[in-house]
């Protein structure tokens, strides 16, 4: 569900309580559509969390903490020139309007005192936040001049609204729709009565400032799962009615009740009022406030969506490594085929050479009897060259073709190997939690070669830690986040006498547990290697297959990539992968 004005308006009223007369201490950007506002009072310090992102817009205190880039983007870098040290004077909403209008008290270049205001559009796939700055300090309810806009509007965009720096800030057009909250029961219901549509749907056709689900919660307040259709409402039907949609405008002029409903433990839909039309069944969670309300149903959404966004670029450069490492292997083995037919030019030579009476310079081809089995041959000639030199050049042919043959052997090898490696970084990218992960593995592409270099802008960055797991019998294992871990795990901390895991043919991390010269029982190899399944790329999977050995057993090949290495003494067992109950992650 999309956030409704409703729900932003009671959401309004609490941020302009809890936040008034804070100060921006910082302000980040964690990415495009995101603005995380540092803010304190005396006693106390919050995050605002403004959001422009289509399916998530929203504005909310939040306690999650974010990763930001390490250059910060030229919105934030404006963001912080207008607005750091500014004190919030108000929280302002419009009515039936998904618009918020942050005013801050600033002082500008000159040191005069200015105020700044955020208006955070939060209207679906057109949701923008726009600096504007006040042509009238002493009122603030008059809008001034954008300084600028996270997404910028021109004439193209839009012929109607422009957002652009310089230009004054109008409100976008508002379409022709009774107010739900504000206009009384009675004349909802009236025009209720004129649609041929079922009630839930001629509501949202003739009201505006709530969303589709409270329409759909009137109409079942009033009628439950029977469907009604506008025009067909009796007299007592439309007194139901009213009286459901009385009852929604009292929760609202209450201050509303911050629920949403749950399925699965994970929040599926939310309302400022307790939803009934999913029946008694259905879990319902109050929420302590509308922030609480708005960051329980969208937090783990942006959280995939962030990732997403911060390693769609390095997805699609290492997907285009791994396609070339492929069309490489491909043409090599091609290659590879047609070096190994060469013995028919040997042949053409011998046969050439023992035919040379035969042949006239200037023939274009000669047919003679193949003496190894028998038949006759036509054997085609370069026009240019003697009959001997014809000879020499299928014998060099030949010659150059076994070369390339026992050449290509190796190179086969190289790409087969290349394709492995890159199928592991493929996977590592999916399953990076974070900015520190993608960069450390762009720091392992570049040490290998498959990306620039900067020496200026690229700096060296402190290696994470491996995921530190505690088995049951209290033993430590560790996993590996990326091939470059993978390396320093297996061969520079784990012992002779460790045990090492790995999912069977397959992508994944290394898994290890730590012995200290201590035996190491059958519980604690079984919760590792449901550990090494789960860090792979067989994930999904029901029983995977993992090698396990130990440490002293597994080495690495002279020229081998990041991650990959060798072991011939293993045992394998088939596990559920998932992290062990009775097993508990340290970090």
């Amino acid at each position: 569900m999309a956030l409704d004005a409703a729900t932003l308006a009671l959401t309004q009223k609490e941020l302009d309580e809890r936040l008034k007369d804070a100060r921006i201490d910082k302000i980040f950007e964690p990415t495009r559509d995101e603005i995380v506002l540092n803010m304190r009072t005396r006693t106390e310090n919050f995050r605002l969390f403004l959001s422009a992102r289509s399916g998530s817009a929203r504005a909310c205190i939040t306690e999650e903490t974010f990763e930001n880039p390490s250059v910060p983007p030229s919105f934030c870098m404006l963001l912080r020139k207008h607005f750091t040290g500014g004190r919030l004077l108000c929280v302002r909403g419009i009515e039936d309007e998904r618009i918020l209008f942050f005013d801050f008290q600033c002082t500008n270049e000159m040191g005069d005192v200015v105020v700044n205001t955020i208006a955070a559009e939060l209207m679906g796939r057109y949701s923008n936040l726009v600096l504007i700055r006040k042509e009238n300090a002493a009122n603030p309810a008059q809008e001034g001049k954008i300084i600028d806009a996270l997404k910028r509007v021109d004439f193209e965009d839009s012929e109607i609204r422009q957002l652009l720096p310089g230009l004054m800030y109008r409100l976008p057009p508002k379409p022709e729709k009774a107010s739900f909250l504000a206009t009384s029961a009675v004349g909802i219901v009236a025009a209720v009565a004129q649609k041929d549509l079922p009630v839930g749907q001629a509501l949202v056709k003739v009201t505006g400032g709530v969303g589709p689900v409270v329409c759909r919660e009137a109409a079942y307040r009033a009628f439950g799962s029977e469907e009604k259709i506008g025009i067909d409402l009796t007299d007592e039907d439309k007194k139901a009615l009213v009286k459901a949609i009385e009852q929604v405008q009292q929760v609202f002029g209450q201050g509303g009740t911050p629920c949403a409903v749950l399925a699965e433990g994970r929040p599926v839909e939310f309302s400022f009022l307790p939803l009934t039309q999913y029946g008694p069944s259905a879990e319902q969670k109050i929420y302590s406030s509308f922030s609480a309300l708005l960051e329980g149903y969208y937090a783990e959404k942006d959280r995939v969506e962030r990732l997403r966004q911060k390693s769609k670029e390095l997805s699609k450069t290492v997907h285009n490594l791994y396609e070339r490492a492929v069309r490489k292997a491909a043409a090599r083995r091609e290659e590879q085929e047609q070096s190994e037919a060469s013995d028919q030019l040997r042949i053409y030579g011998e046969l050439l050479s023992a035919n040379l009476w035969a042949i006239q310079r200037g023939d274009r081809q000669v047919t003679v009897t193949n003496y190894y089995d028998g038949t006759n041959v036509t054997i085609p000639l370069d026009v240019r060259l003697s009959p001997s030199a014809n000879a020499q050049k299928y014998f060099k042919e030949y010659k150059k073709k076994q070369t390339a043959a026992r050449l290509l052997k190796d190179l086969i090898a190289q790409s087969e190997a290349e394709i492995a490696y890159l199928d592991t970084v493929r996977y590592e990218v999916d399953a990076a939690q974070g900015e520190s992960a993608l960069g450390e593995i762009r720091a392992e592409l570049k040490s290998q070669g498959y990306l620039k270099y900067y020496k200026i802008r690229d700096k060296k960055q402190k290696p994470a830690d491996f995921m530190r797991y505690r088995s049951s019998d209290g033993f430590e294992i560790l996993v590996g986040r990326n091939n470059a871990q993978n390396d320093r795990l297996t061969l520079k901390v784990a012992r002779g006498r460790d045990w090492w895991f790995h999912v069977k043919n397959a992508p994944g991390s290394h898994v290890v547990i730590l012995g200290e010269g201590r035996d190491v029982p059958d519980s604690t190899k079984t919760e590792a290697a449901m550990l090494a399944a789960f860090h792979s790329s067989q994930s999904a999977g029901s029983k995977v297959a993992v090698d396990y050995t130990q440490v002293r057993n597994v080495w690495k090949a002279n020229g081998a990539k990041p991650g990959m290495v060798l072991y011939e003494t293993y045992e394998t067992a088939y596990v559920q992968p998932e992290v062990p109950d009775a097993c508990r992650k340290e970090n």
